[in-house]
């Protein structure tokens, strides 16, 4: 079992920045990886950032590439997401997640989940 706590979220205005920092409380996260998803009212949840806690490769949705970056402190066991330049359409409740093995990608299935940070990006 891993638990998963979110912190970071906020309300800023456009073109602002937004730290978000997850958590886990698990002895090991070797071999796993860890990503962020958003949801917001009346859209479908979608992936924002994952990577590999060994592997250190990264994934980013199109709509985020260039102005957010994920990291990984494993030490800490702690996934960051650093955004930038955020926009309206940002505006959703960002969600930590983990699943086990290499296959990183948002199409596969995550096992943990977080409660969530809210995010809000005014015009």
């Amino acid at each position: 079992q891993v638990q998963l706590v979110e912190s970071g979220g906020g309300s800023v205005q456009a073109g602002g920045s937004l730290r978000l920092s997850c958590e886990a409380s698990a002895d090991t996260l070797r071999n796993a990886c860890m990503g962020w998803f958003r949801l917001a009212p009346g859209k479908e949840r979608e992936g924002v950032a994952t990577i590999h806690t060994a592997e250190d490769n990264t994934y980013y949705a199109d709509s985020v590439k260039d102005r957010f970056t994920i990291s990984l402190d494993n030490a800490k066991k702690t996934v960051y997401l650093q955004m930038n330049s955020l926009k309206p359409e940002d505006t959703a409740k960002y969600y930590c997640a983990v699943r086990g093995g290499r296959l990183c990608d948002f199409r596969y299935a995550y096992t943990y989940w977080g409660q969530g940070t809210q995010v809000t990006v005014s015009s």
